[in-house]
């Protein structure tokens, strides 16, 4: 590369696909810098949403199993129980910092430079960084997403009471009644989470079932389990106002479809519905490059904008707003700007929610497989398998579906206790075109729970073997 370049590649941000594309280019022995303005690497991911929120998980599904009893049913007998919040908040800090402390670190070791502050373009192959002009031959944007947020309704986490993903990973206290204004993933996780510590959840939904995008019948079991869990659900309902007083959220409502309003009141309202591309700042229109209608940056199989030497990956351009996704993008894009052959097969990205069970998912929906053709369907209840009858995990289901004429999966849909790790079986049988027979006639370790992927793909060709 010619030295008449600062760097070779310029990365702007440093979430799961900037930093991830940083030290691939660095490990393809490309000069390489990484713009990022928090204190800390591994953007919203690392730093206050995946990584966060999983600690916050686990630690609440470990003290409702300790609070709530589930222990007693194998033996183990405790005393009085009661929760520390501010050491679990510890426990999830610590893990961050650790986290993105290893980033740091693996840029030192890959010779990656950070740059810290924010880019801004000046030129197609110049950024101001703090007042300083940075040049580079080629320069990636994996700015990442930030909240949507919600007319009508202002978040103020340092207040608490009405906070979006941010604030409700911080809270100082468990609320009393949590509102979760939307019923997609992140609003789900973090609404268990308070409500095995103790709040009441409410989660108001606009659409007529949660999880978006998801397999109808998976959203409908999600429906009948969080009910069963001790949420109200409020679907088909829309917020149209709030207000605070006295520490307590009045929240205005109304049927999605129109209709009379009606109030609610709780003493913490997390405002989920949603993120957007984080695109403002960057003084993309300086070089030509526009935006589509959805405010993100379209690009190229290879992630090439229509500016030469910009590329883009992750939240910044269509698809799904998932960490693996832009993680797989940014090994891609820097393979692709070094002139090798970087693919993401955009099928077979899994999705997780990170619930207790877990839902996973990954490939189509029955309702976009039926759309596109004939298809076969095989399915197995968790309550059948052996595994999860000894844990008494029983809730949920395997679902396969796959193509009538061919018997290739084209997609799986798990409810389950551990369907994100299970998923990950689906994805790599979808990867080399396995057919729902190649799952069947592969032979599983019994007793675990991805014996029911199995026993779902034999159902495909109607012959599970225990219903």
């Amino acid at each position: 590369m010619a030295d008449t370049y600062d760097y070779d590649v310029l990365i702007i941000g440093a979430g799961p696909g900037g930093y991830v594309a940083a030290i691939r280019a660095a490990q393809l022995g490309l000069r390489t810098a990484c713009v990022e303005s928090r204190e800390t690497l591994g953007g919203t991911c690392l730093n206050v949403g995946c990584i966060p929120s999983k600690a916050l998980l686990h630690g609440s599904e470990l003290f409702e199993e300790a609070h709530g009893g589930a222990l007693a049913k194998f033996g183990v007998k405790l005393g009085s129980v009661e929760l520390d919040l501010p050491q679990l908040q510890a426990e999830k800090a610590k893990a961050v910092k650790e986290l993105t402390g290893g980033i740091e670190f693996l840029f030192k070791k890959n010779k990656v430079t950070w740059l810290k502050g924010t880019a801004k373009f000046t030129g197609a192959h110049t950024v101001d960084v703090g007042g300083q002009a940075v040049t580079a031959k080629d320069i990636v944007i994996a700015t990442g997403s930030s909240v949507t947020p919600l007319k009508g309704v202002d978040v103020d986490n340092a207040g608490g009471v009405i906070v979006d993903s941010t604030g409700g990973l911080a809270l100082e206290r468990v609320p009393e009644h949590m509102v979760v204004i939307g019923g997609g993933v992140i609003g789900l996780e973090l609404g268990s989470v308070w409500r095995r510590l103790g709040a009441k959840v409410t989660v108001v939904e606009f659409l007529d079932q949660l999880l978006p995008g998801m397999d109808g019948e998976v959203r409908k079991e999600a429906a009948k389990l969080f009910k069963k869990q001790g949420m109200d659900l409020m679907l088909s309902t829309k917020v149209t106002g709030a207000s605070v007083n006295g520490g307590k959220a009045t929240l205005t409502l109304e049927p999605a479809a129109g209709g009379e309003a009606t109030t609610l009141e709780a003493d913490c309202v997390l405002v989920s519905i949603g993120r957007r591309p984080n695109v403002d700042g960057l003084a993309i229109e300086t070089i030509g490059l526009e935006l589509n209608k959805r405010g993100q940056i379209d690009t190229d199989h290879e992630f090439r904008t229509s500016v030469d030497g910009v590329w883009a990956i992750g939240d910044v351009i269509p698809g799904p707003m998932l960490a693996h996704k832009a993680e797989d993008e940014g090994i891609a894009v820097a393979e692709n700007i070094a002139g090798q052959t970087g693919i993401v097969n955009h099928a077979v990205i899994p999705s997780v929610v990170y619930t207790m069970p877990e839902i996973a998912g990954v490939g189509l929906t029955e309702e976009d497989a039926k759309a596109a053709g004939e298809i076969k369907v095989g399915k197995f209840p968790m309550l059948a398998n052996s595994r999860a009858k000894t844990n008494r995990d029983t809730d949920g289901f395997v679902k396969v579906i796959a193509d009538a004429m061919t018997d290739r999966v084209v997609g799986v849909w798990i409810v389950a206790s551990v369907a994100g790790t299970m998923i990950a079986e689906a994805a790599l049988a979808m990867e080399f075109g396995a057919t729902s027979e190649d799952i069947a006639y592969t032979c599983h370790a019994h007793p675990t729970h991805p014996e029911a992927l199995k026993e779902a793909a034999m159902a495909v060709t109607g012959k599970p073997i225990h219903i």
